[in-house]
């Protein structure tokens, strides 16, 4: 039994065994809500005071600024005193620091700098027009991509693995770019890490410097480190070993950023004689969160089995509610918060609603606004504040009224059509000469030709009037819908999203935001409203007062954002299929895990209160199925559709596909389409600027009118890469479709 000391008080005895061990590697498995941070701030503490080892002695190593400077502080207050040299940081913090010195070493000057995103952006755009490649923003931002996930697998350029064309066109660029770097005498954030592995490899005598410097290693969230981190870790802890980290695989959800969970066996297997603890007891969360918790991660295979346990009570059930669409939905939630407040006796600060994608936030975002409550977008920015939505809606405020200078300004040039500054100043001096409003010289531009502009600026001005009078047209028919198909598809507004886009995954999102207008248009036509009562609707939602910090409010954040917090409250919506999981998890290796996990850090972010939603539009996700009965507050026909089970122990333990896939499910897996089954490609983004569309996708055309075996007659509103369109049907809405899928065709004219 341990006695009574001030650094352990109040710690269980998992926590008190992982803060106590003896040298050697100390793997901590710690669940969430289980106190790892007082555990790791402990820990060092402890290094300090009873083994005496000398601060500066010590690396402790985190993910952001914020949290290092907090470990610091927690340590400092722990001792009493403060700690100068103790090296607390983040890995790029400390590998800048360490290659002030060392960066000589590689062929740096003295004066080497660090060159951010804006920078990268700049010299790649440069790198790829020397070469004669693409330098669009799409594509200097995806080569920037592939290069940092080679970097993150310490691949060097001469080393880039060559199989395909595109292969081949990578690693000319990344060999071209870090030439570049270096001419700069400049390091990028890839750099630093990768930079420093390679001191320690090729210099002993800087290797033994550092490995003498530091007694003892700590480094918080292992699950979220990459290749070079772990290297990192390895190299700097050797000989003694003295490596101690806390990770929990079910916690890691930043694959996209080359996080590995894997980091946590290959500790394993790299220090077979490491001391193991698992910090099982939660002091967040009710017995039935943990547990319903616990169901859900399960189904992941290799992991480290926790019982999460709790003394808070079992506390109320979890509720899941089916809701007909986003609508009803954001109406669930608004009627929940009140009876949270009413009846539980929680502030709105209490409350959070979760989410997998930005674009969902839209329908909370109107109720709450509607109902007068005041809420805070974390990690996001608010619906109505989002480029494309105001894009989207300043075309169609210029169609309702003419004269709006500010959308007239807004889209003329959006996407690029030539139209500059200069053009748009000389049409605006040409109609006030003539005594003419905008929307007035806009017609009269189409059959006359003003000596007052240039031939160019008259034709590309002309060009966009004639698309704005068919528009005109249309909203007079009050086809709210077939207006907005018409001014997506004729404007290119698909090619520019992509084009904007820094990833496949921020061009879906962007377009999810784009697609929640044309929802909304289409509810606003079955309402029998016009384009004027749509748009006043719109104005009085986009014009919200920003709240100042620390106002009682209700939280609206992703579920990747969410990681850290908690809250008493939690509402999770659109826990569909295809939502979360998303879709493109689907084509992805461990992709369907990591969205598991994804789910699991959102449910355990709650304390007293999980509420879950899933949509008839979608489905319920496959996250749903098979959970034990008794954890659920649902209807019965929801949980007999979901098959769920009368206990934990008759849980059926599934593999990482559990149902059958739907036919666009099948179509979209189908079109993975990878240059190499590498560990780097599953990490990196693929490359667009030279991938060559499916032979079938090259048959259809935007606008093109088109006819699916199960979903009907629709239109063509998008064709992407990889051989797949995305369809408005007439019955079934938005669709992506493989563009060779059986019976998938253009419909005669």
């Amino acid at each position: 039994r341990m006695t009574y000391h001030p650094l352990t008080e109040g710690m269980n005895r998992q926590q008190k065994r992982a803060i106590t061990a003896g040298d050697g590697p100390v793997l901590v498995l710690a669940g969430p809500g289980s106190g790892k941070t007082a555990v790791l701030t402990r820990r060092i503490a402890w290094l300090i005071r009873e083994y005496r080892v000398p601060h500066h002695r010590i690396m402790a190593v985190t993910f952001t600024n914020k949290a290092a400077g907090e470990m610091r502080s927690r340590v400092e207050a722990l001792l009493g005193e403060h700690l100068r040299g103790l090296q607390v940081s983040t890995f790029h913090s400390a590998c800048a620091r360490f290659l002030r010195q060392d960066a000589e070493l590689l062929g740096y000057g003295g004066n080497w700098v660090i060159y951010d995103t804006d920078d990268q952006l700049a010299l790649m755009k440069r790198v790829l027009k020397v070469l004669d490649l693409d330098a669009d923003r799409a594509n200097t931002r995806a080569m920037i991509n592939v290069i940092s996930g080679a970097k993150c697998e310490l691949i060097q350029p001469d080393a880039f693995p060559v199989r395909t064309h595109i292969d081949e066109v990578v690693r000319r660029v990344y060999i071209a770019y870090q030439n570049a770097l270096k001419t700069a005498n400049a390091m990028d954030f890839d750099d630093l890490l990768m930079n420093m592995v390679l001191v320690l490899k090729r210099s002993p005598v800087r290797r033994a410097y550092y490995q003498g410097r530091f007694h003892q290693v700590l480094v918080d969230e292992f699950q979220d480190t990459n290749t070079v981190q772990y290297t990192l870790v390895k190299l700097l802890g050797a000989p003694q070993n003295n490596v101690f980290v806390v990770g929990d695989e079910d916690q890691s959800i930043y694959a996209f950023r080359g996080a590995d969970y894997r980091n946590l066996q290959r500790f394993r297997s790299q220090y077979p004689a490491s001391q193991q603890v698992l910090l099982e007891q939660n002091y967040r969360s009710t017995t039935h969160i943990l547990n319903f918790a616990r169901a859900v991660i399960d189904h992941n295979p290799n992991r480290t089995a926790k019982a999460l346990h709790s003394d808070l009570g079992a506390g109320a059930r979890v509720r899941l509610e089916e809701v007909y669409d986003n609508e009803l939905q954001a109406e669930y939630v608004l009627e929940h918060i009140h009876k949270l407040r009413q009846q539980k006796g929680l502030e709105y600060k209490d409350i959070a609603v979760m989410y997998r994608s930005n674009w969902l936030s839209r329908a909370i975002e109107q109720k709450l606004v509607g109902a007068n409550i005041p809420y805070v977008i974390i990690g996001g920015v608010g619906f109505y504040k989002r480029r494309e939505v105001k894009d989207m809606l300043a075309y169609l405020r210029l169609v309702y009224n003419p004269g709006d200078s500010s959308s007239f300004g807004r889209v003329i040039n959006t996407p690029a059509r030539g139209i500059g500054d200069k053009s748009v100043v000389g049409f605006r001096a040409w109609a006030e000469a003539e005594d003419m409003a905008q929307g007035e010289a806009l017609e009269r531009l189409r059959t006359f030709a003003p000596a007052a502009l240039t031939t160019a600026a008259r034709n590309r001005i002309r060009a966009f009037a004639n698309l704005w009078a068919g528009w005109r047209e249309q909203a007079a028919r009050n086809e709210l819908v077939k207006l907005f198909d018409r001014i997506y598809a004729e404007t290119g507004y698909e090619d520019h999203l992509r084009k904007i886009s820094e990833s496949d995954e921020q061009f879906d999102e962007r377009k999810e935001n784009v697609v929640e207008i044309w929802r909304m248009l289409g509810r606003a036509e079955e309402l029998g409203q016009t384009l004027d009562d749509f748009l006043v609707e719109q104005s009085l939602y986009s014009d919200v007062d920003e709240l100042e910090d620390g106002e009682d409010r209700v939280t609206l954040i992703t579920l990747h954002s969410a990681k850290g917090l908690e809250f008493p409250a939690v509402f999770i919506v659109n826990v569909d299929e295809s939502v979360l999981p998303h879709y493109r998890s689907l084509d992805e290796p461990g992709g369907l895990e990591e969205e598991r996990r994804l789910f699991y850090v959102g449910i355990t972010r709650a304390e007293r209160f999980l509420l879950l939603n899933y949509t008839l539009h979608y489905g319920p996700s496959r996250f749903l199925f098979d959970l034990p009965r008794p954890l659920l507050d649902a209807k019965p026909t929801i949980l007999n559709m979901l098959g769920s089970v009368d206990s934990m122990e008759a849980q059926t333990q599934w593999n990482s596909a559990p149902r059958p896939l739907s036919r666009l499910e099948r179509d979209l897996r189908s079109n993975s389409v990878s240059s190499a089954n590498s560990e780097l490609r599953k990490k990196i983004l693929p490359f667009p600027g030279f991938a060559k569309p499916a032979a079938a996708q090259s048959a259809f055309k935007v606008n093109m009118a088109v006819t699916h075996p199960q979903f009907g007659a629709g239109k063509i509103i998008g064709v992407e890469g990889g051989g797949i369109v995305s369809v408005l049907f007439d019955e079934h809405g938005l669709k992506k479709i493989l563009a060779d899928a059986d019976g998938f065709k253009a419909l005669d004219d």
